[in-house]
């Protein structure tokens, strides 16, 4: 080996080291084990993007408490100065927080945000649509890696005790428009990814990889290919630039072994002359096997979509008691603005209500599933369709509370004029044959809602002062709390049995992301990015 490989391997361990001992002085040891990621409701650890595998966003912990939570201060921010508008939510396991910008990833000791390590790469050029923005929602963790996505669709495995970069595998190519915005999932030693790009002309899948070696263990295409099932709902090569793409991180069921993961809408956005059918699987939600890659079931909420009414929107499980026995069923508020549950042992539909009162493409949801339409549809002279563009709600976050059965959600009430434009595909453009605007006099408001599980009907609803274009998501505590991010830059929390406003913490800065609580040393914290900032917020001690 000439010196040069040693020289690194000398300063590898010599990092290694000396981020241990950092560790061990405040925050312990960063090991992750399989029963860390099977534990639920989280507590002390947040241990993926959802907190757990069930992607209810919510946390046991209980210092934090109606009655003090108005005594909330800022205990430490930290800006990693490479980013406008985060999107992260924060990893903590054991007093180490990791967070990404970009494609810059950190460890921060979470009692303080002091930096620990920070791996850094350059982004990328050449993209499109949302991984140009280099937009990075966070890491997954497994025993002493920490797993990042990069702009141009790169897995990195980094060792926990350093940032040291342990292998890089490209696993899309961005020189066919793919690109990667989400945090990966670690599945019984699988680190599983998506892509972004569903408005590039690319063909959606899901990937994947051995957690310790980067080998690929399997693939699965997100629109069927000529012969497969479903294949038929796309005409010649439209399969190629369908979209499908799965660029936000899914659940996860350990006693079904079944992994639930969404797509995003078909492309072109708004035209569908191209596309007759219903476009499997595109705004769809997948029931697959983790081991295997294959294919249990799927549903479709929006067949044939013509409004951009990405599924991508987190799947949720939930456990209902029916007639002395209890349902396992997964929840999800769509951005077509309806609520659905289904069974999530076979993707049989449950029940599907509307969340949003401005709701037009649709008249209702049939017995099996399906929407009745209106007749509403983008045309060359626009057409005002609701919910509008970004959808009745969308990627950010929502929570369940399973003690009191209540489900909350960011939504908003707003509609678009949507226009048509035919276009033929061209490699190397967004494929949208559209354009968008709010109708004239119209407001878009957004309203925190809480929704009952069992029945769909909204509770309580808590509008929100401002333009209507926040994306921040919720949490919901054992306490019966619920922290959000709100439309004027403010983090938020209310009462969830009534949405009576408790505390508000004005951030200056426009919010992108979710929050997630943890505990050190018998702390509770409660985080959230905002800006190009992440906020830490504590009791007095």
């Amino acid at each position: 080996m000439r010196w040069g490989g040693w020289a690194f391997l000398v300063l590898f361990f010599a990092n290694s080291i000396l981020a241990a001992a950092q560790n061990s002085s405040s925050t312990g040891v960063a090991t992750v084990s399989s029963e860390d990621l099977l534990a639920q409701p989280v507590a002390d650890n947040w241990t993926s993007y959802n907190g757990d595998y069930t992607g209810r966003r919510f946390s046991r912990l209980g210092q934090i408490t109606p009655s003090n939570v108005g005594q909330l201060r800022a205990a430490w921010v930290f800006h990693p100065g490479n980013s406008r508008l985060l999107e992260v939510t924060p990893v903590v396991v054991r007093g180490i927080m990791y967070v990404t910008s970009s494609n810059d990833v950190f460890a921060l000791d979470a009692k303080t945000g002091r930096t620990l390590w920070h791996y850094q790469r350059p982004v990328s050029s050449g993209l499109l649509d949302d991984a140009a923005a280099h937009k990075n929602r966070g890491v997954a963790v497994w025993k002493d890696f920490v797993y990042s996505e990069t702009d141009d669709a790169h897995l990195l495995c980094l060792d926990a005790r350093s940032g040291g970069l342990i292998w890089d595998i490209q696993y899309a190519e961005k020189e066919k428009h793919y690109g990667a915005t989400s945090a990966p999932l670690v599945i019984n030693g699988t680190v599983i990814v998506g892509t972004s790009g569903g408005d590039s002309g690319v063909r959606g899948f899901l990937e994947a990889h051995d957690a310790v070696t980067g080998k690929l263990k399997w693939h699965l295409w997100t629109i069927p290919g000529p012969g497969e099932f479903g294949s038929d709902s796309w005409p010649r090569d439209a399969y190629l630039y369908g979209g499908a793409t799965t660029w936000m991180p899914g659940t996860y069921d350990p006693e079904l072994n079944t992994l639930y993961w969404t797509t995003s809408n078909a492309a072109p956005d708004f035209l569908g002359d191209t596309r007759p059918g219903d476009n499997l699987y595109t705004a769809c939600v997948l029931a697959i096997d983790p081991d295997t890659g294959k294919m249990k079931w799927y549903f479709q909420f929006t067949p044939h979509d013509l409004y951009d009414y990405d599924a991508n929107e987190t799947p949720v499980l939930v456990d209902l008691k029916e007639n002395g026995e209890t349902r396992k069923l997964l929840a999800q508020a769509n951005r077509n603005g309806f609520f659905y549950l289904l069974d999530r042992t076979n993707g049989k539909f449950w029940s599907a209500k509307p969340f949003v009162e401005r709701l037009n493409w649709a008249k209702s949801i049939d017995p099996s599933g399906r929407p009745v339409l209106s007749g509403l549809i983008p045309t060359k002279d626009g057409t005002r369709i609701c919910p509008g563009m970004t959808g009745a709600t969308n990627w950010f976050s929502p929570s369940y509370n399973p003690d009191t059965q209540i489900f909350y959600v960011m939504a908003l009430e707003g509609c678009s004029v949507l226009f048509a434009s035919p276009e033929p595909f061209k490699r190397g453009q967004t494929y949208y044959n559209t354009g968008a605007k709010i109708p004239p006099g119209e407001h878009n408001q957004k309203i925190l809602l809480a929704l009952s599980v069992r029945d769909g009907k909204t509770l309580w609803r808590y509008p929100q002062a401002g333009r209507g274009d926040s994306w921040g998501g919720t949490l919901a505590t054992a306490t019966g709390l619920v922290f959000f991010a709100d439309d004027t830059g403010s983090f938020e929390a209310v009462d969830g049995s009534s949405g009576r406003a408790l505390w508000h913490f004005n951030t200056g800065q426009g919010m992108h992301a979710s929050p997630m609580t943890y505990s050190v040393d018998g702390v509770q914290y409660v985080a959230i990015a905002a800006g190009s900032d992440v906020f830490a917020f504590s009791l007095p001690q």
